[in-house]
């Protein structure tokens, strides 16, 4: 059983307990790969580089500090397996930074980054562990809402509590 289907997602990241919020709304593409595993394709905007710049005023006024946008813009590639038990997600397409998350409730899991360095041509990974309090998924039969709720820690020291938000329109 092979299927696939195209239509509207919402994802976010929250954590509740530091100041991050992350929600992209883009088309997604569902794979069915059996009764109880999918897969879904996302492309997101990448985000933008930001440069801080120095601007110097005529006259006698003082520096003043500014933010520029570059508009480099590549697409990134969300790649979600999704199945009851556990979640991968991948990201991947921008050259500079990419990531993998293993989630499986009541597991510890992976997560790993890899950052790319355009100065020196040296690459980069960071290894984290994730515990994975939660893991949700609401389907009738295809995937409708998936909610992980999990904990990010790097050896012996929680770096904050997460949590992922998937919703699938049909």
């Amino acid at each position: 059983m092979f299927t696939h289907h195209r239509m509207p997602v919402c994802l976010s990241l929250i954590s509740t307990d530091l100041p991050i919020w992350f929600v992209t709304e883009t088309a997604g593409t569902l794979y069915q790969k059996d009764d109880d595993r999918f897969h879904l394709l996302l492309t997101d905007p990448s985000v933008p580089d930001r440069t801080s710049a120095q601007m110097q005023a005529e006259g006698s006024h003082e520096n003043e500090s500014s933010q520029r946008v570059q508009t480099t813009e590549a697409p990134r590639l969300l790649w979600l397996e999704i199945s009851p038990y556990r979640v991968v997600m991948t990201m991947q397409g921008n050259g500079k930074f990419s990531y993998r998350h293993f989630w499986e409730q009541g597991v510890y899991g992976l997560s790993r980054y890899w950052l790319q360095s355009d100065s020196l041509g040296t690459n980069g990974h960071l290894r984290l562990r994730n515990f994975t309090r939660s893991l949700v998924l609401k389907r009738d039969p295809l995937p409708r809402h998936l909610r992980l709720e999990y904990e990010l820690w790097s050896n012996k020291v929680q770096l904050g509590n997460y949590v992922l938000n998937l919703e699938i329109q049909h």
